[in-house]
């Protein structure tokens, strides 16, 4: 494909519309265990603090599964190609998915869980790097704002799924979405970007360790990273532990997980959305970023006065916590703007993943304050520390906005 057909493409082209469906199946198999995680282990016969203490167990290895993966389809994606990836993830993801409905004990769950999160780890990655080559620079943080808009809305279908039948059932749903998945990848075609370094032997692609081995690089690199972790701290904890932290606020009623997560993903899709039209408007990314961190920061603090409060109250501040963190795509893009077309799928590949595998840091960044400090004000200074952290990550990050993506890394 030529870069003069590339720039016809427009922000409801096949590519866009199918990275988009692609990221839908993503998040449905990805926030899956969170949805159903007290039914699933509650069935296997665990108490109530074995289904806190393994369903964290669980949540980890997913994320170091994630982890690994985004190393793999990462570089597959700069070796092979971006739509080698597309494919290869979602075969892997939606047949480990599949087996997740057949386990019988946490070890089971944890294995399948491992394997379906190395599978999760390329699809969106690829789809944004996909979408920012074929999409020109002035349009490109609207179609990647599309692509995770859409894509986030899959946590939605899946707590309507798990409300409507067995938690094994919503593993097989899951599962059969990523196969009809493959049937539209079809029409996609690769990047005409990377389509011209493919054959070319002078160019590393894919190398990893070219991250570490250069100062600028690996400095862009931990940059892209630190500033996403606001995004799993809220949703990995605030929001997956939501009925834990209300029992603990002394909130009357119950919290229900799924109905937490499903709100807060409502609002972060309305986020996505959102946020690549301020992008655009300021004409910066990290002016952008500053404003949804300011959101997330006074979200932050209202979760944390709910003494004694509401369950609907709960509800609310999840939504605006998933509002506040509605830049996923936004960070996303970054990650692949910093870095040259032989990097790019690696980059964006690999950083939401290191993302997604900080949860266990984070989350025993938590347990390691909780014996001293009490379930609340744990959960409240882990938020302190990566607010500030991320902060001062996009304060030295580069501004992207714009950036010509037609070029290599040496």
């Amino acid at each position: 494909m030529t870069n003069q057909q590339q720039k016809a493409i427009g922000l409801l082209s096949i590519p866009v519309i199918v990275a988009a469906l692609g990221y839908f199946v993503d998040i449905y198999d990805l926030l899956l265990f969170s949805i159903i995680r007290v039914d699933s282990l509650k069935s296997m016969g665990l108490t109530s603090a074995l289904i806190d203490t393994d369903g964290k167990f669980i949540i980890s290895v997913q994320m170091i599964g994630l982890l690994l993966g985004g190393i793999l389809w990462g570089v597959m994606g700069d070796k092979k190609g971006r739509l080698s990836v597309l494919f290869g993830s979602i075969v892997l993801y939606s047949m480990a998915n599949i087996a997740n409905g057949f386990v019988q004990n946490v070890t089971q769950y944890a294995i399948a869980r491992f394997v379906a999160g190395v599978g999760l780890a390329g699809e969106l990655g690829a789809g944004i790097t996909l979408v920012s080559e074929l999409i020109s620079k002035e349009k490109r943080g609207l179609a990647t704002s599309v692509v995770a808009g859409v894509g986030l809305t899959g946590a939605v279908v899946a707590y309507y799924v798990a409300r409507s039948f067995d938690w094994r059932i919503c593993y097989f749903v899951g599962g059969g979405l990523g196969l009809c998945l493959l049937l539209l990848r079809v029409s996609v075609f690769e990047s005409g970007m990377y389509e011209n370094i493919l054959k070319r032997t002078d160019v590393s692609k894919g190398n990893i360790l070219m991250f570490l081995t250069n100062g600028k690089r690996f400095k862009k690199y931990l940059l892209a990273i630190l500033i996403g972790l606001p995004t799993w701290y809220v949703i990995g904890v605030l929001i997956t532990f939501s009925k834990e932290f209300g029992e603990n606020f002394g909130i009357q009623g119950t919290v229900v997980p799924g109905k937490a997560i499903m709100l807060a993903y409502v609002a972060i899709s309305i986020g996505d959305l959102l946020i690549g039209f301020v992008s655009n408007w300021l004409k910066s990314r990290k002016k952008a970023l500053y404003i949804f961190y300011a959101i997330t920061n006074v979200a932050i603090v209202l979760y944390f006065l709910q003494a004694h409060g509401s369950v609907n109250g709960m509800y609310a501040i999840c939504m605006l916590l998933g509002f506040g963190t509605g830049f996923w795509a936004l960070f996303v893009t970054m990650a692949a703007e910093h870095f040259g077309t032989n990097l790019r799928a690696t980059a964006a590949t690999t950083v939401p993943n290191m993302v997604r595998g900080s949860l266990p840091l984070i989350i025993a960044l938590f347990n390691t304050l909780k014996p001293g400090c009490g379930y609340i004000m744990a959960g409240a200074y882990t938020g302190v520390v990566v607010m500030i952290i991320s902060t001062v990550a996009v304060f030295f990050t580069e501004e992207t906005f714009g950036k010509d993506l037609n070029f290599i890394e040496e």
